[in-house]
């Protein structure tokens, strides 16, 4: 797949980012993550994200990222392409991207490097590097310490044809429409803030109408009927789930930071696809917060 023909698929549809399993005592649990992508496929997400925010690849081991990403590519070969994540330092970034790519990778979604503070600038010469390693297709994610401007886009675009998309975790109007209205029909454009369902109509307005679902992973189901509901501007479905699930759920995400994540795990394994603990160093949902949820889901009836 060419980097110009993912950049097609990847501006339509519902994208999702699978989280990834482990066991009890925090290993990686490889053959539940395969039985989690074969249920996960056949409700229509247009690209799966292996070993993204979501899926914890900070907290993967090198080898555990080589086996997470080969499980993801082989057990959706054929049925839904496969982008991997990649980040970190910028060599370390690159050596993900290529084993990635050798892998199979259809494309990267390379997250934000870590700790190190420096100028926008600097960060581009981290994405440009990064590009420049593989063939493949990369989406940029703007989130925490990447925040490129619309000009760095415009100048990283013109080196580097493989770079396809910009994903964004920022939720600056302003800064969106700017890199929007410059890039044009460059990039496919992806909306990134967690619960993206809440922002979805407004990023849509904007000109960014695909958004990356994290309660894909545990009501897929009720994922692509709001995906669809903002596709055909049905306010009425939207506005209903919003009330009934969306907007209890983040009363309940937003009590612990890193429970983005977290809550998403819970959710799992309320339905019945448990994918084990997070790692550290986040945090599960308290037992309290996991009954709230367990009765948001039987209350809202999103199963």
């Amino acid at each position: 797949m060419s980097p110009l023909e993912l950049q097609k698929i990847l501006s339509s549809g519902l994208l999702s980012f699978p989280i990834t399993d482990f066991k009890a005592n925090g290993d990686l649990d490889a053959p539940s993550y395969s039985k989690r992508l074969q249920w996960l496929t056949p409700y229509g997400a247009s690209v799966l994200f292996a070993a993204g925010g979501t899926g914890e690849f900070f907290s993967l081991e090198p080898q555990e990222y080589s086996l997470v990403i080969k499980t993801a590519v082989d057990t959706c070969d054929g049925l839904v392409p496969i982008l991997a994540g990649a980040g970190g330092p910028t060599r370390v970034a690159i050596q993900y991207a290529q084993e990635a790519e050798r892998l199979g990778a259809k494309g990267i979604l390379l997250l934000p490097h870590y700790l190190t503070e420096t100028n926008q600038d600097g960060v581009a010469t981290h994405v440009d590097q990064v590009c420049k390693s593989v063939k493949i297709g990369v989406v940029v994610y703007n989130r925490n310490v990447c925040r490129l401007q619309a000009h760095h886009l415009e100048k990283l675009a013109e080196h580097n044809p493989n770079l396809i998309g910009y994903k964004d975790g920022f939720g600056d109007i302003e800064l969106m429409v700017s890199i929007r209205r410059r890039l044009g029909e460059r990039f496919s454009y992806l909306g990134g803030l967690p619960t993206a369902e809440v922002y979805a109509a407004a990023y849509k307005a904007m000109g960014v109408p695909v958004y990356s679902s994290a309660v894909f992973n545990f009501i897929p189901q009720t994922a692509m009927e709001f995906y669809q509901a903002v596709a055909q501007d049905d306010r009425a479905t939207q506005n209903r789930l919003l009330d009934t699930f969306f907007l209890p759920f983040l009363e309940i995400r937003n009590k612990s930071a890193g429970y983005a994540v977290s809550i998403i795990k819970a959710g799992a394994t309320i339905v019945g696809h448990g994918a084990g603990p997070v790692r550290a160093p986040l945090t599960d949902l308290k037992p309290a917060e996991a009954e709230q949820l367990a009765a948001l889901i039987a209350k809202a009836g999103v199963l």
